[in-house]
């Protein structure tokens, strides 16, 4: 039929689909080297050091925080990675993807997979998440912001305060103005324009890759800090807070002890006064991985690993959530861009739809992308999968992908200490659709997705002799987590949701307000001690965390 375009081979694309999981997966950081006088090698600091605040975790709610309070205090951050700065891959749109390639000890990401069969990562580079995101920056919801207490005008200009230093308006190529104009034509309304606004409607939000497609991050945001106020140690892991219980009421936080990369220890106290306080924004794994090690937490998992009960907290690491993706990959008969999110459609049923498009699968380096875990291949199949990618036309892997990510959620999950190391990752269960809620949700947001596809606006972005339910199937078929498969995911979209889901590394929770911290972030039972990250966050605010951890640490 003269005109009719057809797809390529299923096989192309049984390995295009693992390969759209390694775009999935694929994260990235920041842009020029920042010649910072107050970063330092935590192997000059000094065994004894005192201080205002210390602030351990410099990451996305840690840096502004830090920088905030340095104008009128002496302030240490304790980062237990290295620096953004100088390196390619975190710094360049283009290599989205490699810092998550890199299992080695010194990588920016340190790969986790939860006990319900999702491979998830954590920051553990200065700018945290910031430095490993897709790059998307929005807001908060007006009645996110009213609802956990906070001034709408603090909070209005502390956004602001961010944006002058890491937000920008994205180009908006082909590709990802048909998602846009897909999303209006399947009556994600109104058109909102750009605005870092969250707004029922399609939207396009910011980005923190600017124009030339550089990576900016939460380090950024030392710019505005106070040189003289300031000492940032890299590579300097905290392992426990001390307190003072003698003689005191509660149990006041004092000191923090902490590991150079040789090992050595090291310890930073509080100076005297009324004011001053250790700040934990160390993630939402880190947060209430480091209050267990320091003797706050449960005390069962206390007394299991011969930890010294400072205080028995049943509620450290219990409400751990993580907002479930799940996506449909769209091979595409013409070259699109490299885009990574850009827009996003804010529907009414709670479902956000994003998309990215067009990474660079020409050369398939040899080394784990994660996209399989141990059990599931051995070093022979990865060999033989590799040989398969690189003889592959470059169109089968021209494409991107349209996923959904749910609001809330409601389904939580827990958190537990598997060793006093802190290098190594607690065990954490996040619960993926356990509320039918959720379910619901993500069975609504496929359903607009598909109309998406279906669009005329997307039409010259998808292959005619391939049908909605192929596609599903394709997706389907790929080891996008270590979940068992079901014949019937393309027919029922409920089963779809639950064996096709991945995380959007929006996970949250374990350290939440009213439960472990007060509405000043205040640990509930002792003192001078605050938890100041998205551990605390009862739901994730907007459509992405980022902007609102980083106008939370302000």
């Amino acid at each position: 039929m003269v005109g009719r375009r057809s797809a390529p081979s299923v096989a192309y694309f049984l390995v295009t689909h693992a390969l759209f999981f390694l775009l999935a997966c694929r994260l990235s950081a920041s842009q020029q080297a920042r010649n910072y006088t107050f970063v330092h090698d935590a192997r000059t600091a000094p065994e004894i050091s005192y201080y205002d605040y210390i602030i351990v975790g410099g990451g996305t709610a840690g840096c502004p925080l830090a920088a905030t309070l340095s104008q009128n205090a002496t302030v240490l951050v304790l980062e237990r990675g290295g620096s953004p700065y100088g390196d390619p891959n975190i710094t360049y749109l283009a290599n989205f993807g490699a810092p998550l390639a890199d299992a080695s000890p010194s990588s920016p990401s340190q790969r986790f997979i939860s006990e319900d069969g999702v491979i998830n990562a954590r920051a553990r580079v200065l700018g945290g998440g910031s430095c490993l995101n897709a790059g998307f920056y929005s807001r908060a919801e007006a009645d996110y912001i009213r609802d956990v207490g906070w001034n709408s005008e603090l909070a209005k200009q502390s956004y602001e305060w961010v944006e002058k230093k890491v937000a920008f308006q994205p180009p908006m190529k082909q590709w990802q103005s048909a998602v846009r104009d897909g999303l209006i034509d399947a009556g994600v309304l109104p058109n909102n324009g750009f605005t870092y606004d969250h707004m029922y409607g399609t939207k396009v939000g910011g980005s923190i890759f600017d124009t030339a497609g550089h990576r900016h991050t939460a380090a950024d945001l030392l710019d505005y800090a106070n040189p003289d106020g300031l000492t940032v140690l890299l590579k300097a892991t905290a392992h426990k807070v001390l307190f003072h219980t003698r003689g005191k009421a509660r149990p006041t936080a004092h000191a923090v002890v902490f590991r150079d990369s040789t090992g050595a220890k090291h310890r930073a106290y509080l100076n005297s006064g009324a004011h001053n306080e250790i700040i934990i924004s160390a993630g939402s794994l880190g947060s209430p991985q480091l209050l267990i090690l320091s003797g706050v937490g449960p005390v069962d998992q206390l007394k299991a690993h011969n930890i010294t009960v400072v205080l028995d907290q049943p509620m450290v690491g219990q409400l751990m959530s993580d907002n479930p993706m799940n996506a449909v990959f769209v091979p595409s008969p013409v070259p699109v861009e490299v885009s990574l999110i850009e827009v996003v459609g804010i529907t009414h049923f709670g479902s956000y739809i994003e998309a990215a498009s067009g990474a660079n699968f020409g050369s398939f380096p040899d080394n784990d992308y994660g996209l399989f875990s141990p059990k599931q291949r051995t070093p022979e199949a990865l060999e033989r999968a590799i040989y398969n990618m690189s003889k592959l036309d470059r169109a089968a892997f021209r494409g991107g992908f349209i996923l959904e990510k749910i609001m809330g959620p409601i389904s939580t999950g827990h958190l537990e200490l598997t060793s006093k190391n802190p290098n190594v990752n607690p065990s954490v269960t996040f619960n993926y659709f356990k509320h039918p809620e959720d379910l619901a949700r993500c069975v609504q947001g496929m359903s607009t997705i598909e109309r998406v596809i279906g669009s005329k606006p997307f039409s010259k972005f998808r292959y005619d002799t391939l049908s909605v339910p192929q596609l599903l199937n394709m997706t389907a078929t790929a080891p996008v987590n270590l979940l068992p498969r079901h014949s019937n995911s393309s027919v029922s979209l409920e089963q779809f949701c639950k064996d096709t889901v991945m995380t959007i590394w929006h996970y949250h929770g374990g350290c939440q307000v009213g439960a472990v911290v007060d509405r000043d972030y205040k640990v509930i039972g002792v003192d001078a001690l605050r938890v100041i990250d998205g551990s605390t966050f009862n739901a994730s605010p907007g459509t992405n965390p980022q902007a609102t951890v980083m106008m939370l640490g302000r």
